[in-house]
């Protein structure tokens, strides 16, 4: 890890490779979250598995938290690389015409997202983790669906997932390609496959979370 980090190249590799990962994960969790809509049974049933299931308790959930915690301190640590190596911006320059603000700014969205990770981890992992492992409560098969339905109850918070989300869409549709191309996936008759699938997946995906926040919402009303 020390060698692959050790260079821009490197650093721009092994984030490609975290937020890949990352993506998967993104499809996972979205398929499980959305079974809510279609019925407590099988969200109950599903959230069981994946909360006291041992292999992904103990070992793909520290991954994913390191995964989590490795790509965005890359991505910082890239900007900051970046932002060193440019120190004076040409009069000339006129980044419009070059990039697109999302290009120039995941910086700023990938900052508002991790807020938002922290707060995802306090509503539900925090919670969780002290049912299960503080209070050491018994293993009770119905209260997935209603602990979910229960967070969105506020509006606040269901406006706070939907602007989080927009932001996470804005971040997936520069971010999908480009960890692409930073592992060389670049040729003439792949790269328009992977750009509209990752537009159409910076659309879904976030699409998905925010109709489950509004679902229940509006379920409560």
């Amino acid at each position: 890890m020390a060698g692959l980090t050790s260079s821009t190249i490197g650093r721009k590799y092994a984030m490609a490779l975290s937020a890949m990962f990352l993506l998967i994960f993104l499809v996972m969790h979205l398929s499980v979250n959305l079974l809510s809509v279609f019925g407590e049974d099988a969200y109950n049933n599903a959230s069981q598995f994946m909360g006291y299931n041992p292999l992904i308790q103990f070992v793909m959930q520290p991954v994913l938290i390191f995964a989590v915690v490795f790509h965005f301190v890359m991505g910082f640590v890239l900007e900051i690389k970046n932002q060193n190596a440019r120190p004076v911006k040409y009069d000339s320059n006129n980044p419009s015409h070059n990039s697109t603000w999302m290009s120039r700014n995941m910086i700023i969205s990938g900052a508002v997202i991790l807020a938002f990770v922290f707060l995802h981890l306090y509503d539900f992992w925090l919670h969780e983790m002290n049912y299960k492992y503080i209070d050491g409560l018994p293993i009770e098969e119905t209260r997935f669906w209603g602990d979910l339905h229960a967070k969105f109850a506020d509006l606040w918070r269901v406006v706070l997932y939907i602007i989080s989300f927009v932001l996470l869409g804005l971040h997936l549709a520069h971010g999908f390609q480009s960890s692409f191309q930073s592992i060389g996936a670049r040729h003439p008759k792949y790269t328009p496959v992977i750009k509209a699938f990752g537009k159409w997946y910076s659309i879904l995906i976030p699409a998905g979370f925010i109709y489950i926040a509004i679902y229940h919402f509006v379920t409560q009303l």
